[in-house]
């Protein structure tokens, strides 16, 4: 027997779920999400995911999200040994995202057809604020595009062909001062999980730059840890500072501290869009960040070496965000 075999990772995770009949908003709910994180369906109520570190994460909130709208949810690892093979579920993602660039592409199309129509007489404001909603829905299933659908470039053509069509010079800035609250709080060593994605990043980030300045980090394994004397616990189960509702930890922190800063806030949308995948806020610069701490995490294993490398982007960012004034970037 090959024990090679036997111990490699399995390249799979699955989500297996139950709900209540009651409420009925709670299945539209779980399967919006689903469809965001780009999930296929295996199963009736069993949805695979390919087996990755955000991927991981992604299921185990949602499934922490069902448990807490009455439901049943655990996530598992998985090979495949009988019926669907490996290549045939690899398949179905590709198809999803295909089926997802196409409907772009023919959305893009439309548009292009709209403004070739309207001659000179002017860009259609309209129109413009389609293209932007066209290019952050490209962001958002590149996202999710694990296996490099081969449709994306037909989906990017009309919307590249509209951004040029629309491009105009940016649109002056009144600088500002802004001053971010900076509420105090004892020294403290703040535990996370390790392998550290985009809201724990940005959950340190704003920790020792706006309420703990001093603050140190521990990074451990698992759900089960009992923090020790001095010690918060951030983005985990049952932590003191993690997800409520469907607001990221990032979020509750910016709320619990009170930091009324607009800078703040347009980084907590970003942060939520790319952490829960819901579309919420639907930002323009979310796709860019995204791919940034994507870059982050796939280039540096060691947490504190992505926790450096996050803040100088996120230092950055804030300094944009206040110096424009105001928490929406033109």
């Amino acid at each position: 027997m090959n024990g090679g075999e036997i111990f490699t990772k399995a390249p799979w995770l699955l989500l297996i779920h139950q709900l209540p009949a009651k409420p009925a908003y709670a299945r539209v709910k779980v399967w919006r999400r689903l469809q965001a994180l780009g999930a296929v369906i295996v199963k009736n109520a069993v949805y695979a995911l390919p087996s990755r570190e955000e991927t991981q994460e992604d299921f185990a909130w949602l499934a922490r999200e069902i448990v807490e709208l009455g439901g049943e949810a655990f996530v598992c690892e998985a090979h495949l040994v009988e019926g669907l093979g490996d290549e045939d579920l690899r398949a179905m993602f590709v198809a999803a995202r295909n089926a997802d660039y196409a409907r772009l592409a023919d959305e893009g199309g439309a548009l292009v057809a709209r403004l070739d129509a309207a001659g000179g007489d002017g860009e259609p404001a309209e129109i413009a604020s389609q293209a932007g909603r066209l290019r952050r829905q490209l962001g958002d299933i590149a996202a999710i595009d694990f296996f490099g659908a081969d449709g994306r470039a037909a989906a990017e053509r009309p919307i590249v062909r509209l951004e040029q069509r629309l491009s105009q010079g940016s649109e002056a800035m009144t600088p500002s001062q802004g001053t971010p609250g900076t509420p105090s709080a004892d020294s403290r060593v703040w535990v996370t999980r390790e392998h550290v994605q985009v809201d724990r990043i940005a959950s340190a980030w704003l920790v020792r730059r706006f309420i703990d300045p001093a603050a140190r980090f521990k990074f451990v394994a698992g759900r089960s840890y009992a923090p020790r004397a001095n010690e918060v616990r951030f983005d985990m189960f049952e932590g003191e500072y993690t997800h409520e509702g469907d607001r990221c930890t990032f979020e509750v922190l910016v709320q619990r501290a009170g930091l009324d800063d607009p800078a703040l806030a347009a980084i907590a949308e970003i942060i939520h869009d790319i952490d829960l995948k819901d579309g919420k806020f639907g930002r323009e610069e979310t796709a860019g960040i995204r791919i940034l701490m994507s870059g982050i995490a796939t280039a540096h294993r060691d947490d504190e070496d992505r926790l450096g490398r996050g803040a100088a982007v996120l230092d950055d960012l804030y300094e944009h965000f206040r110096a424009a004034g105001t928490g929406r970037a033109r």
